[in-house]
């Protein structure tokens, strides 16, 4: 009956769904929703005040209500998870952004005038990553640093379902202990297995005994067939732990610039101490996980620039010089 008793436990965890939402002040409206509604109030008695002595009272009518039923739509309706104020806004800075983009340091020149441009100049391209640490965090470019962790899966399935309850009870309380903003990113990337081949054809000839070399071209080969008949997927989890950014000012110089090398390194040591934490926890959880380096932050954001695509081998350091040049056998 325990044992029932048991696996009958609800896997839920309570978990606030928008720690971000902005409070309610009144009717379950917040205070942006009751000033718009108060301006499209405000708007509609002016017009009535206006023109009810002028025009026909239907008249009236017929003139205010669409501006009427729109701010109501406005205030109360959503598109994608957002409120239609702040999705108008969004596709209005879309709408007015450069759609072309290059890599650059200062802003884009202007042709000479003796060639005929159609269309407009590109725009620089600022990547929100302005430099990797050797600790592995990323610092970024609007201020703020983040730690990047590895995590790996767990079987839910095949657990009992008190076994199950357990895992949703620990991830949960994990959940609720975050103080800072964090991202999981789940995703799946392509994997090419020519590069291990190619090592262990290379290898092979070393190897002690003929049949291990014999063994080892065997299996060189077998991926080789692998990698070309089927396409390989791994699926990755990141987690993404962010600190705030810092409140001096990015345009100044001087001693602002000493400050902000200095919260950049005090936030550095944050996020990365919340790293660990978060490792230790999800350990507790059996979820295999490590905190990125700074090559392997490189190579994520490699891959994440490149999307779809097998990720890129043998990328060299951004302190190392590159040469054409190869040794001879």
């Amino acid at each position: 009956m325990t044992r029932r008793l048991m696996d009958a436990e609800p896997l839920t965890a309570q978990i606030p769904a928008d720690v971000d939402q902005p409070d309610k002040i009144i009717y379950g409206l917040n205070a942006r929703q009751v000033v718009i509604l108060a301006a499209t109030g405000l708007v509609t008695a002016l017009g009535y005040s206006l023109l009810h002595a002028l025009v026909p009272f239907p008249v009236t009518v017929a003139a205010l209500f669409p501006m009427l039923v729109f701010g109501v739509v406005v205030t109360l309706a959503r598109r994608d998870g957002m409120s239609l104020d702040r999705f108008a806004l969004a596709a209005l800075l879309h709408a007015r952004a450069a759609k072309q983009l290059v890599r650059t340091e200062g802003p884009v020149s202007a042709p000479p005038a003796w060639c005929r441009m159609r269309g407009q100049l590109p725009a620089p391209l600022r990547l929100p990553v302005r430099a990797v640490r050797q600790d592995g965090v990323l610092e970024f470019t609007g201020g703020g640093v983040a730690a990047v962790v590895q995590a790996g899966t767990v079987s839910f399935g095949l657990r009992t379902t008190s076994e199950q309850a357990a895992l949703v009870a620990a991830f949960g309380r994990w959940l609720n202990s975050l103080e800072t903003p964090v991202q999981i990113l789940l995703h799946t990337r392509p994997v090419d297995l020519s590069g291990l081949a190619d090592h262990i054809t290379r290898a092979a000839p070393a190897l002690p005994d003929p049949a291990l070399e014999q063994a080892a071209t065997d299996h060189a080969a077998y991926l080789q067939q692998v990698n070309a008949s089927v396409t390989l997927l791994a699926r990755q989890v990141l987690i993404v732990i962010r600190d705030a950014p810092g409140t001096a000012p990015t345009g100044l110089g001087g001693a602002w610039g000493g400050r902000r090398r200095g919260l950049r390194r005090a936030g550095a040591a944050v996020v990365l101490r919340r790293a660990e934490e978060a490792v230790r926890a999800l350990g507790v959880l059996g979820i295999g996980a490590r905190v990125l380096d700074a090559d392997a932050c490189a190579q994520m954001l490699a891959e994440a620039l490149s999307p779809g695509r097998p990720p890129l081998t043998g990328t060299a350091h951004p302190d190392e010089v590159i040469t054409g040049l190869e040794e001879s056998r």
